[in-house]
């Protein structure tokens, strides 16, 4: 109340945004599996997934074959989204991620029903992950690999001295 108001002039000059802002959503589809929790877990029911069985030859002779799930389409809705983030946190393998751009008005509703291939286009605004703690503790995963490698190489040099 102290300050003078200042008027931004949006459209000539881009608002500043902080670093992990909420815009649309974006895809990386090499990453997608097609596990389909993203659309199951969505309360709004807005992202629509199809996909297609395919038959992956053995990787070594005498293997069975084995059948992968193949993405045909993968649709975000973002007249129906709420922005939630549920969608994002569910992704047991990194496919989908928030990128800060917010401009995608459109005239038309049904053009906002964003296809994949205006999903990936998203993905490269996203920003890097903010920098890890060099203060925090290790993660339990990293820990417990790092002493199971430690323990393998010590068995290794214990058997190579013996022999």
């Amino acid at each position: 109340m102290t300050r003078k108001t200042v008027t931004a002039q949006y459209p000539d000059v881009q608002p500043e945004l902080p670093p992990r802002t909420r815009g649309v959503i974006g895809l990386f589809e090499e990453n997608c599996t097609v596990c389909m929790l993203c659309a199951r877990e969505c309360p709004d029911w807005c992202i629509y997934i199809d996909s297609h069985k395919e038959t992956v030859p053995p990787a070594a002779p005498g293997g069975r074959e084995r059948s992968r799930n193949v993405l045909d389409r993968f649709a975000i809705d973002f007249s129906l989204c709420m922005y939630c983030g549920i969608c994002i946190e569910v992704c047991p393998f990194d496919a989908l991620f928030w990128s800060p751009e917010f401009e995608y008005a459109e005239t038309d509703i049904h053009e906002l029903t964003h296809e994949r291939d205006k999903l990936r286009e998203w993905m490269w605004t996203v920003p890097e992950p903010p920098a890890l703690d060099p203060r925090a503790e290790e993660p339990k995963e990293v820990a417990a690999a790092r002493k199971a490698a430690e323990k393998a190489a010590a068995q290794a040099a214990a058997t190579e001295d013996q022999q």
